[in-house]
């Protein structure tokens, strides 16, 4: 056996189907459910190891990065949006309600690139089931992002004196997103491996992509010409859903809703059939 092929959950064969890959990760968050979750644990705190504010960090630099995102967009170039039945609220929880899935999502994506190559002492160990490495990045993604989304309901509450009713669905939205994005890590996380250029693609997207989606305006506002960029856009439809969520009070996209939940199926099976298949040779690549 290669030092690559294992190792607690089996790989999803290419006969194997989808029931497969759907058995493998009720296996990971029940057989594996307490390593799956030290693992995260220590990827927040490891992170910070010896700095003098530690995890504060976690908080301060996506914090700051969204503060500069505010003060640019809404006080130097002045834009204005929200009081009417059609923008319920202001441009500051627009702003946010589309920065902080994204933000997630880069840094879940930024983790993924380089999780195999950072533990291949832990993939050479026949024993450790490494489908968990790509999860861990994903569930302390979206630790840092609860935090945020708890100071922006907090937020709500003081500039409006209420939150909608929509905010009962963030439970669902984040399941959803945590499928979505765990089939993304899987899908980067195998292929990096192979092709070491995956990172740099990686980082240049990150700067990049936040343009490329209705984070920053609403798509009315982007010429016509250029609106299927909006819509060809994965993450574009993860952000319309927290932002019919978090924003609009409303399902003001459900087709959105549709594509994400399809989306999420397929990139997590895609994702992990992936994975399952490239796994064999980790061993041997590293």
């Amino acid at each position: 056996m290669s030092s690559g092929t294992q190792r607690g959950v089996p790989a999803t064969r290419v006969e194997g189907g989808a029931r497969t890959a759907w058995r493998d990760l009720f296996a990971l968050f029940t057989r594996h459910r307490q390593l799956t979750l030290e693992m995260a644990r220590r990827e927040l705190h490891d992170r910070y190891l010896g700095q003098v504010f530690g995890v504060v960090w976690a908080l301060l630099h996506p914090l700051v990065l969204m503060g500069v995102y505010v003060v640019v967009f809404g006080y130097v170039f002045k834009v204005r949006l929200g009081g009417s039945t059609e923008l319920p609220m202001n441009y500051t929880v627009y702003l946010l309600s589309g920065l902080i899935p994204w933000l997630t999502f880069q840094e879940s994506l930024a983790k993924s690139s380089t999780v195999i190559p950072h533990n291949a002492n832990l993939v050479k160990q026949v024993i450790f089931p490494i489908e968990v490495l790509p999860v861990k990045g994903v569930l302390a993604s979206l630790v840092t992002q609860a935090v945020f989304l708890v100071l922006l309901t907090g937020y709500v509450l003081l500039a409006y004196g209420y939150v909608p009713a929509t905010y009962l669905l963030l439970p669902v939205l984040v399941v959803i997103q945590g499928l979505f994005m765990i089939g993304i890590a899987y899908f980067v996380s195998a292929v990096s491996v192979y092709f070491r250029d995956v990172k740099d693609l990686v980082q240049v997207f990150a700067v990049t992509g936040v343009y490329l989606i209705p984070a920053f305006y609403p798509p009315e506002q982007v010429p016509a010409a250029f609106r299927w960029i909006l819509v060809l856009n994965p993450v574009s439809h993860l952000i319309w859903c927290f932002q019919d969520v978090l924003f609009y009070g409303r399902i003001e996209h459900g087709w959105a809703w549709a594509v994400l939940a399809l989306m999420s199926v397929a990139a997590f099976y895609g994702g992990y059939r992936v994975f399952s298949f490239l796994r064999t040779m980790f061993g041997n690549v590293l």
